[in-house]
């Protein structure tokens, strides 16, 4: 799926990177935490979060995250929309909780950029 595809499934706003909707979009990750998007997130994929400060800008740029959906239609403020220009890191906003815009794009085609997490205690 093309992140302009995503961008209709998903009613969203382009804040940044309208010119490329036609770049393709192979999985995604889910996280309002930073240390998660480390931890698991994976270079080339959609960040799907809340966080709209500078600092996940800057994390999506160090791990080459494809770009960046905000969910519960939050907005960046203008420092962090101007770093993602600098950057060339696409924003969408889309008005959808977390867990529909998820489901929205899972149903469309899109997979998680991990299986599971492993857990030791799952087996006790």
């Amino acid at each position: 799926m093309t992140l302009g595809e995503m961008k209709d499934i998903l009613g969203a706003e382009v804040l940044v990177g309208s010119d490329s909707m036609d770049v393709e979009v192979r999985d995604a990750f889910a996280a309002d935490l930073l240390s998660d998007v480390l931890a698991f997130a994976k270079e080339g994929t959609l960040l799907i979060t809340g966080i709209t400060n500078p600092q996940v800008i800057r994390t999506a740029e160090m791990l080459e995250l494809i770009g960046i959906v905000f969910v519960r239609g939050k907005k960046p403020d203008e420092d962090a929309i101007k770093l993602a220009q600098i950057k060339k890191v696409p924003l969408l906003s889309t008005r959808y909780i977390m867990f529909e815009t998820c489901g929205r794009l899972f149903r469309n085609g899109l997979v998680g950029c991990i299986e599971r997490v492993e857990d030791d205690r799952a087996e006790e």
